[in-house]
C-alpha cells in the first residue's frame, strides 16, 4: 500500500486551493550551494527543524496568533541544545501530528542519531545548538530578515560548517 503525504491535511479547503495556486505561480530560482572545503568527518553539523519545537522551559510559538489570522505564522526561531530529550520539548505547529514529536524528538530533531554518526566518525561533531521554526509561514519576509540572520550568527559562532533542514 502506497502512503500518500498530505501537506494540506489540516488546511481549510479555500486556503489550500490559494497556497496550490501560489505554488504553480512561483518561479523556479537557482539553489545556492557551497561544496564542503573539507571531509564530512571533520564537520561540526547543526539541524534546522520546520516543527515548530521549543524546550518546555522556552516561550511557546504563537499559535493563537494563526488560529486568529491563519495567513500568518510565527517567524521566531528556538535553539535547542545538543542534550535534549523528548520529555524536555513541546511542538506548538498546528499543521502536523505532534505527538509523534512528543514520543521521539527524533522524528522532527534527529539529534540522537546526529550523536551516532559522531561517535562513529561519519561526522566531526554535533553541534552544541541546534534550531526550529515554524513550518508555516505564508509571508517570509520577517523571517528572512530578522531569525534568519540571527541563526547565521548563531552557526558562525559555534563553527558550523553543515546545517541539515528537517522539514516538518
Amino acid at each position: 500500500m502506497d502512503k500518500i503525504v498530505d501537506s494540506f491535511r489540516f488546511v481549510d479547503p479555500l486556503t489550500q486551493k490559494v497556497i496550490k495556486n501560489w505554488i504553480k505561480i512561483e518561479t523556479t530560482r537557482p539553489i545556492p550551494w557551497t561544496p564542503l572545503i573539507k571531509p564530512l568527518s571533520e564537520c561540526i553539523v547543526a539541524l534546522l527543524s520546520t516543527g515548530g519545537i521549543a524546550l518546555k522551559t522556552d516561550q511557546p510559538f504563537s499559535q493563537e496568533g494563526e488560529r486568529q489570522n491563519p495567513w500568518w505564522g510565527d517567524p521566531s526561531y528556538r535553539i535547542i541544545p545538543r542534550s535534549t530529550t523528548s520529555s524536555e520539548i513541546k511542538s506548538y505547529h498546528l499543521h502536523i501530528n505532534t505527538a509523534l514529536v512528543q514520543s521521539d524528538l527524533n522524528c522532527l530533531l534527529p539529534i540522537d542519531r546526529l550523536v551516532e554518526m559522531e561517535k562513529n566518525g561519519e561526522i566531526g561533531q554535533a553541534a552544541l545548538s541546534h534550531y526550529s521554526t515554524m513550518g508555516y509561514i505564508l509571508n517570509p519576509q520577517e523571517l528572512l530578515e530578522k531569525t534568519v540572520p540571527k541563526i547565521v550568527q548563531h552557526l558562525k559562532d559555534e563553527r558550523v560548517d553543515i546545517l541539515v533542514l528537517v522539514p516538518a
